[in-house]
């Protein structure tokens, strides 16, 4: 639900055709925060919420006004959109990028390890957009060749990212960048990741799972070296990598991305969990910034849902060896994690299967069993990668 143009959260409702229960059941959920946006804006507060919604110019909200001005003196920003074999797929989220309500940008399409080289050059070209595109090869397969191939090549200190399976909400990258605006020392912003549809079972079990956002609301987080959680326990509350954005100097900082990580090694996963954690360690600082918004088209079918869960159970374990590679004392702290960590994902799992009595057992134990191979799987990426780059980091 919006307030004009700013996101304020997701109401469940059932009750297909009730359209004053719907209206109620808003006005139950998210009446406080209409009213404070309505106040902020200096408009006059309401006592219930009508079928038409508030009426209100959205231009007078303070939400739209703050945005407008940002706006007035954009800052260049290079769209990242890594693809492999899904020239399809890949055209409409162009399309969706290249329509941004945002003055200044950059697209920069990054061709993964292409089975068919003509596939994607073919169908950009088929494209009618007004931004520049810009079209990269990366021979070496791997979603972290990809990334720092694109991001190395771009002309702006911003950097976003998105994924080629996603389409973005039309003001995504204004609200990125208003996420750096919080506060001078902020390198990286992540959004919203929400689900572009939701037709069958599996894409509705991902969303329980917790889905590319982890049930993080709608209100903006700041993390920074004194944020008082842990950045490793359990897995780091913080960010997607199908919405996120760098400044070039913090990507710089950290290395980029680990190419031993990520989608198209035998680890699978946590590439952007591993950047953003070695960001905080390296005391730079984060914004959860909510009113930034992609859509995401989840798997379709059992079988791939359980894939990419197997895949997350592989990458959280190559995640936390490539840590202790890269910062052995920080051994000791992850095992006085263990215990905790393992009561938040059992407690997580069984508020699961307890929601949702069709949740299929089968895909909890999908990412338990890539959670065993992932000591193997990290130690042949790492090799694997080494071949491609005798320093890979």
């Amino acid at each position: 639900m919006r307030l004009g143009s700013e996101p304020l959260g997701i109401v469940d409702f059932d009750g297909a055709d009730d359209e004053r229960a719907l209206v109620d059941a808003v006005w139950q959920s998210l009446g406080t925060d209409i009213n404070t946006r309505l106040a902020a804006g200096g408009l006059p507060v309401i006592d219930t919420l009508s079928a038409k919604g508030v009426a209100c110019d959205p231009a007078d909200l303070a939400f739209t006004i703050d945005r407008e001005r940002l706006l007035g003196d954009a800052p260049q920003v290079s769209v990242v959109i890594c693809t492999r074999d899904r020239a399809s797929g890949l055209a409409e989220c162009v399309e969706r990028v290249a329509n941004q309500d945002y003055p200044n940008f950059e697209i920069v399409v990054v061709d993964n390890a292409p089975a068919d080289p003509n596939a994607v050059p073919a169908a950009l070209a088929a494209l009618d957009v007004s931004v520049p595109v810009r079209y990269l090869r990366e021979p070496r397969a791997g979603l972290s060749w990809a990334r720092n191939t694109g991001w190395r090549a771009a002309q702006a200190d911003i950097i976003a990212f998105i994924d080629d399976d996603e389409v973005p909400d039309r003001h995504w990258l204004a609200e990125l960048v208003r996420g750096f605006a919080t506060l001078p020392t902020v390198g990286c912003v992540s959004g919203a990741v929400l689900p572009a549809e939701l037709r069958t079972e599996p894409q509705h079990w991902f969303e329980q799972f917790g889905g590319h956002s982890k049930g993080r609301g709608f209100t903006r987080e700041v993390f920074d070296p004194d944020y008082p959680q842990s950045p490793l326990y359990p897995l780091p509350p913080f960010g997607a990598g199908a919405n996120m954005a760098f400044r070039r100097e913090v990507l710089a900082d950290i290395g980029g991305f680990h190419v031993a990580l990520g989608a198209g090694t035998p680890a699978k996963g946590s590439e952007d969990t591993y950047a953003f954690t070695r960001l905080l360690l390296a005391r730079h600082t984060m914004v959860y910034q909510p009113t930034s918004i992609t859509w995401h088209y989840h798997r379709e079918t059992v079988a791939e849902l359980e894939s990419q869960l197997h895949g997350y159970g592989t990458g959280l374990v190559g995640y936390y060896l490539a840590l202790i590679v890269h910062r052995p004392a920080l051994l000791l702290s992850l095992i006085r994690l263990v215990p905790n960590a393992v009561r938040s994902l059992r407690g997580k799992d069984a508020v699961r299967t307890a929601t949702m009595t069709t949740f299929p057992p089968g895909l909890l134990r999908a990412e338990l069993q890539g959670m065993r191979e992932g000591v193997p799987a990290y130690i042949r990426s790492v090799r694997q990668q080494r071949r491609k780059a005798p320093h890979t980091r």
